[in-house]
Parts: structure tokens; sequence; C-alpha cells
């Protein structure tokens, strides 16, 4: 076979098109896959952090966000709230905390929270996914009266917790409230869902 004649410019042109027109091809073909594998706006937003202001909650205050699908519980304590909580400690299943799963470190104290005033709790019972109510009325004739120091009440099968989230002893939950990462942007307003290393 003769090569006489041939331009191998116009070869080496030929090829270094043709490379580029099926890069630029394969490119076009896998982008939209690629970019299927990359989560969705609604799904990053599920998993996102959220802001709440607490600048216009009162003592004694409960408010909800939600945060991943869950409700999370903000509660400005008051200063009773806050004296009572030892004084139920042994009728607590784990008032100490030592249940780590249910609370970043930081939170590991009595008051279960970064500041004592602000307590941070996600809203679903640890027995069967039931989300109890708020009881902050303290010595209720329905939840044993001088005993009761206000906390939260599940009314599907009857769990208790305190104020802290830490629950009662001999009811059918078997742990704390859990305790959701966060931490303060200022002094009025909470990130929930990261806590950007809080200590």
């Amino acid at each position: 076979m003769s090569t006489e004649g041939v331009d191998k410019g116009r070869r080496r042109f030929l090829t270094a098109a043709t490379t580029v027109v099926g890069g630029v091809g394969t490119a076009y073909v896998l982008t939209p896959f690629v970019l299927s594998m990359r989560p969705s706006a609604k799904a990053k937003a599920a998993g996102a952090p959220v802001e709440a202001d607490v600048s216009k909650l009162e003592p004694g205050q409960m408010m909800t966000v939600e945060w991943r699908g869950k409700p999370v519980w903000i509660v400005r304590r008051t200063e009773q709230n806050l004296n009572d909580l030892p004084s139920v400690e042994g009728q607590l299943l784990d008032p100490s905390s030592d249940n780590t799963a249910q609370q970043p470190g930081y939170a590991k104290n009595i008051h279960r929270s970064i500041k004592p005033e602000y307590s941070v709790l996600v809203g679903i019972c640890t027995h069967l996914g039931c989300s109890p109510t708020y009881r902050p009325d303290i010595g209720a004739a329905d939840m044993g009266g001088a005993e009761w120091k206000g906390g939260f009440f599940c009314p599907c099968h009857g769990s208790r917790f305190d104020l802290a989230g830490r629950v009662y002893s001999g009811v059918p939950a078997p742990s704390n409230l859990v305790v959701p990462p966060y931490q303060y942007l200022s002094d009025t307003r909470i990130l929930i869902g990261e806590d950007g290393g809080a200590a």
C-alpha cells in the first residue's frame, strides 16, 4: 500500500478533531448521570441545620422547630424549674445521662444543655416514637401530685420525662429524650443540627 499523496497534517487534524468531538460527546452523555448521583436541594434541606430565634420565648414557654423531619423542642426553663431538677434524680432511670448516645458531650450535665435556661430536645419518645406533651404544671394531680416538678408526658404508653428530658424509672421508655447537636449563634439564636465543636 502506497502512502504517496497522503497529507499527514490533515490526518493529524482529523484524528484530533475526532478525539475532541468524542470527548465532548462522552462528557455530554455522562453529565446527567453524574449529576443524578448528587443529593437534590430538597434532600440537602431535609438534613440541613435549622435556626431558631428564642428572643420572644418567655420563662416556662416551649417552642417547636422541625429538623430532619422531627420536632425539636426548645424550653425556656424558669428558676424554679432549674432548682427542681436535682430533686427528681432519685426517680429517674438515667439521672446522670450516662447513655452517651442520647446527647453530645457538652450536654452531659444536670441540665442536659449548653445554657441551663434553655433545654433543646428531640420531641420523640424513646419507647415507640410518639410525641409527648409538654406538662410544665408543677404538682399536677394527674401526674403524681407534689412529686411532679414539670416535664413531658407521652400519652401513648405513659412514659414521663423531666424538664431536662431525663426519663423516669418504671415507664416503657428505655432512655432519655435525645439532645440534638446544636450551638448558639448569638444569645437569642440557636443553630440546631451543627455543634461547631462546642464544648
